[in-house]
């Protein structure tokens, strides 16, 4: 299985992130192109050759009209670039949270504040990146927003992004979510995360690390303080591990075909810095693989995060709805179809009867509380609809999985969901589909094969494991 192990024994920040991911890239060249070319007013990306500790890297250098974020003054704790180059510098400037150096030392004519939606938008309209680099950024964004508006006690909506919302900062998440596109990663280990110790200055005062948007951030998932003053993680950096990471633990057993390094240009005792490594590894069990806590061994070593959280929901939900009688099956299709681009969580449709006995469709949207305007902008845009209802939903769901079932016929993907006292597992159509007209059966008889091979596969781990 292609693996990707994240190493953050210096914390975790945008910029350090994205440069230790560009230097396992094939196209190095090719990656900074389509960074440069996004279209954010004056930013333009250069990969800067250094060394922390006499180990070479990378840093990504971003500029904003040619001009990076500078260190603060001779006399400050702690060094830094952009938004987010303090994983690992000693502090960082995700949503006010930083050292007292926000009012000074910086090169950018004023950060760029926006709202949530902003940053959606400016996102959207990166269309050199592929959809789903986006939706993934956008994904990241909102889980900053939702950890800001529960660290300030305010609205998602009326969080205001600062300095993660700089145009550099920008930069960092997209590029990031882009080298993972790039890179292909079916399996993502991330290390238990170094934080640091002590305070940080910011404008709201002196707040204890890890802040308390990045603490939101890392909510079940293992962190760990230090004898390296000031804030290693940033909100940036935690989001973005929080979103990809499939499990947290140690490194598990690889075949490396390669290591990337992102530095830092702070100096300290220790190499200041985050490595990743991309490789092969052995899947053992592929429920284990697949976020399985501790199957085929009681002593796996990583940590895994379960949706059921003691018979509680498992969050909010928004559902957007409203009622079409003047569209045609198709143009309702296509809709549907856009929406679902969009980020989405479910859209369907349920045939009415609506004014004046014209027969219509009641479309329904499922999505998340921070998509909510987006997502109604999109459903005006893409349909004839005057009016949209929305409801705010709690919502119980099974934590989804995916697993690989080797079967006679080749292998094949298998859907789990998990939680509450509940299991569900269904072949994955597409894989099902092909393996039936490849072997000339039934797609009955091609799915019955592949969940009888996932229940060998589940016996012998049991077996494995002595029960």
């Amino acid at each position: 299985m292609k693996t990707l192990y994240i190493e953050c024994n210096m914390g975790a920040a945008g910029d350090m992130l994205m440069s230790a991911l560009y230097e396992l890239l094939d196209d190095k060249q090719g990656f900074l192109d389509v960074m440069n070319s996004l279209g954010l007013p004056g930013v333009e990306l250069e990969a800067v050759r250094g060394t922390t500790c006499g180990i070479a890297g990378t840093h990504m250098a971003v500029t904003v009209n040619g001009e990076e974020e500078c260190e603060p003054g001779e006399g400050q704790e702690h060094g830094h670039h952009d938004e987010h180059s303090h994983g690992g510098e000693g502090h960082h400037h995700d949503h006010g949270h930083g050292e007292e150096d926000h009012h000074h030392g910086h090169h950018h004519a004023g950060h760029f504040h926006a709202t949530p939606g902003h940053i959606a938008e400016m996102i959207d309209h990166m269309e050199s990146l592929p959809e789903d680099v986006r939706r993934n950024a956008r994904a990241v964004y909102d889980r900053i927003a939702r950890a800001e508006a529960k660290a300030h006690g305010c609205p998602v909506g009326d969080v205001h992004f600062h300095e993660v919302g700089a145009l550099d900062a920008v930069a960092d998440v997209t590029g990031v979510c882009y080298a993972m596109h790039l890179l292909g990663a079916e399996r993502i280990v991330v290390s238990p995360i170094h934080v640091g110790s002590g305070t940080v200055r910011c404008a709201h005062g002196v707040m204890p690390v890890p802040a308390p948007a990045t603490a939101n951030l890392l909510e079940g998932i293992p962190f760990y303080g230090g004898e390296v003053k000031g804030e290693l993680c940033t909100p940036t950096g935690a989001a973005l591990l929080a979103h990809f990471a499939d499990e947290f633990g140690n490194m598990p057993v690889m075949k490396v075909s390669g290591t990337g390094i992102g530095i830092g240009t702070k100096q300290f005792d220790q190499a200041n810095c985050v490595r990743v490594f991309l490789g092969e590894s052995d899947e053992g069990c592929p429920a284990q693989a697949k976020g399985k806590a501790d199957c085929c061994g009681e002593n796996s070593g990583a940590v895994h995060r379960d949706a059921e959280q003691n018979g509680e929901p498992n969050g909010t939900i928004t559902e957007l709805v409203c009622n079409i009688d003047d569209m045609t099956p198709e143009a309702i299709s296509y809709a549907c179809l856009r929406i679902l681009e969009e980020g989405a969580l479910d859209v369907y449709t349920v045939a009415g009867t609506m004014k004046k006995g014209r027969p219509g469709h009641v479309l329904t949207v499922l999505c998340s509380p921070e998509d909510e305007r987006r997502i109604a902008r999109c459903i005006f845009r893409e349909t004839t609809t005057n009016g949209v209802r929305a409801r705010r939903c709690e919502k119980y769901y099974l934590t989804p999985g995916v697993e690989k079932v080797q079967t006679r016929w080749g292998e094949a993907r298998v859907k789990t969901a998990e939680g509450y006292g509940a299991s569900h597992v269904k072949p994955e159509y597409e894989d099902a589909a092909a393996m039936a007209r490849e072997n000339g059966v039934s797609y009955r008889e091609a799915a019955a094969e592949i969940l009888r091979c996932r229940e060998q596969t589940d016996e012998t781990c049991n077996r494995q494991r002595g029960k």
